[in-house]
């Protein structure tokens, strides 16, 4: 066999084990952010409580939820529940949209074949997002469902 074919058949084999190993390291940065995120609003709050500050007067700690990014952590489930929801909805309509448009572009471009069919895919995940969106919105309580203050870790 050839360089080039030796090449080809790297490259193949590469990309695939380059994005799950970016995949994966990306998980373990995202979780390590958050646990250095909260260790410091941890020390923060010691800190604080050492000088005499009134720890009922502090903001609350964290709190992280499953599978959010580090902009919910300070929002109380309620609303962190809410913001995962008008995500799915906005991922669902997008989704959607790119399934219709491209079954549309595949009937005018392909007038012999079932081609259309293409955008049913994209189409389906759209719809999912949309019924995953009604039901993580549904779920949320519709009291506070907490003040967002709870502490993590151990309390001594």
């Amino acid at each position: 066999m050839s360089i080039q074919g030796n090449l080809f058949f790297l490259l193949i084999f590469a990309i695939p084990i380059v994005a799950i190993v970016g995949g994966i390291t990306a998980g373990i940065l995202k979780t390590h952010g958050q646990q250095r995120l909260i260790e410091l609003a941890q020390r923060e709050r010691i800190a604080a409580i050492e000088r005499g500050l009134d720890p009922s007067k502090l903001p609350p700690l964290p709190v992280p939820h499953a599978g959010d990014d580090l902009a919910t952590m300070y929002m109380p489930p309620r609303q962190a529940a809410l913001h995962r929801a008008q995500g799915m909805l906005i991922g669902g309509l997008v989704t959607l949209a790119v399934g219709v448009g491209l079954s549309l572009m595949m009937l005018v471009l392909d007038r012999n074949g079932n081609a259309w069919a293409v955008g049913l895919v994209p189409g389906f995940v759209g719809i999912g997002l949309l019924l995953a969106a009604l039901v993580v919105r549904r779920g949320v309580p519709a009291n506070g469902g907490g003040t967002g203050g709870a502490s993590i870790g151990p309390s001594a």
